[in-house]
């Protein structure tokens, strides 16, 4: 796994949990997050975290599935949703 390999996972997707990365490479959140934090210093990537609407519930959700990543070059979308209740 290297930066564009991450940068081309999140341009496809759009957007991604860090567990939805980390399953996809089959690594580590140790190893990914510093590869996400290249790409948000470059302002490529947009780090939010879910907590205010998954997770606060029934604290079932992981740190992982919590924190969302999202490519923001060329964007034109609005930003990242607040997710409702969590679902479990």
């Amino acid at each position: 796994m290297i930066l564009s390999d991450i940068k081309q996972y999140l341009q496809e997707r759009g957007q991604a949990t860090l567990a939805d990365v980390t399953l996809r490479f089959g690594t580590d959140a140790a190893a990914v997050r510093p590869m996400l934090e290249v790409w948000m210093r470059k302002g490529k990537v947009q780090r939010w975290e879910a907590g205010t609407g998954c997770g606060t519930s029934c604290q079932r959700c992981g740190a992982a599935a919590t924190e969302i990543y999202r490519w923001r070059e060329g964007e034109s979308q609005p930003p990242i949703p607040i997710p409702g209740p969590c679902p479990r």
